[in-house]
């Protein structure tokens, strides 16, 4: 089969010419009409085989996680999806696998109102790189780069389940239905509108663990955190593991959480009671991130995710 063949066979269906994609798959360039008003979201994410995914894992989890962790970064600032450029090189054909694949990104992608516009196969190594804009009204976009002193901080969701999957994988232990919470990460998008709308205005994904990206964060905007680590949610499995012994480092650094880390005032989010947010901690003056256990002692930070460190 020929790559044009490919493309038509698995790619060309999955958009449709509307009022805003005029052109999309089969062509040099896609041809898109932004909505009057609006501004672009666009982010960037490439996944490889064994080192953001496991070499032997399902083609369908595949899909459905590379997609989901772009639609995390539209969450992140606010946007709403809307279009897609997909990059992936794989070392040969297999139909079972491309079937499977597309299969596993082709509900959320119509879940969340996304369109393939376009993108590039080859054959290499297994990467996956998506590209996403999604569309926001000016002036409600989440900054990293906007948190203040005074502002309080929140998470989504609960933390720790898809770095205690990967534990437990790792070790050769089944972790049931903590797996789903590793290979299906579900992105907080009409959360992430939500707070948008509300007036939050900053706002990060949590991909390379809370710590890390809280100190993001921090970093832009110039500012510290105090991060209390009774108060961070966490699943039933985590508490066990925890009440068991286990150490906290998954919690607050294993990665791939995909939830939203934000900061604002109380009062902002107060009408937001029906949203699975908690509050963590605050936002000072000064720099950096502080972590202080129940007694409030601080606990020293566990190292964070770095794809060059050395």
């Amino acid at each position: 089969m020929a790559e044009f063949e490919l493309i038509q066979d698995y790619f060309s269906g999955l958009s449709q010419p509307d009022s805003q994609v005029v052109l999309g798959v089969g062509d040099d360039c896609a041809l898109l009409q932004p909505p009057a008003g609006k501004r672009l979201a666009m982010t960037m994410d490439t996944l490889i085989a064994g080192r953001h995914f496991l070499s032997d894992e399902h083609p369908s989890g595949i899909g459905y996680k590379s997609l989901a962790v772009n639609l995390s970064d539209l969450a992140a600032m606010g946007a709403q999806p809307a279009w897609a450029l997909l990059s992936i090189s794989f070392p040969q054909i297999d139909h079972s696998w491309l079937e499977a694949f597309v299969s596993g990104f082709v509900t959320l992608m119509r879940e969340q109102g996304v369109q393939l516009v376009g993108g590039d196969t080859c054959q290499g190594a297994l990467s996956i790189t998506w590209q996403l804009t999604g569309f926001i009204e000016p002036g409600q976009e989440m900054r990293r780069s906007a948190a203040r002193p005074g502002d309080a901080i929140y998470v989504t969701g609960t933390l720790g389940d898809a770095a205690l999957a990967l534990e437990m994988k790792r070790a050769g232990q089944d972790p049931g239905e903590l797996e789903q919470r590793l290979t299906r990460p579900v992105p907080r998008v009409e959360e992430g509108r939500r707070l948008g709308a509300a007036g939050v205005r900053s706002c990060i994904d949590i991909s390379d663990g809370l710590v890390a990206d809280l100190g993001h964060i921090c970093k832009q905007s110039g500012c510290a955190a105090r991060v209390h680590l009774n108060r961070l949610p966490v699943s039933p499995w985590v508490r066990q593991y925890l009440q068991e012994g286990g150490d906290f480092r998954p919690v607050v650094a294993g990665g791939d959480d995909y939830e939203l880390c934000f900061t604002a005032s109380p009062d902002s989010v107060a009408h937001l009671q029906d949203m699975p947010v908690t509050r963590i901690g605050e936002i000072l003056p000064g720099e950096g991130v502080e972590l202080l256990d129940g007694s409030g002692n601080a606990l020293p930070l566990p190292p964070a995710w770095e794809h060059f460190a050395s």
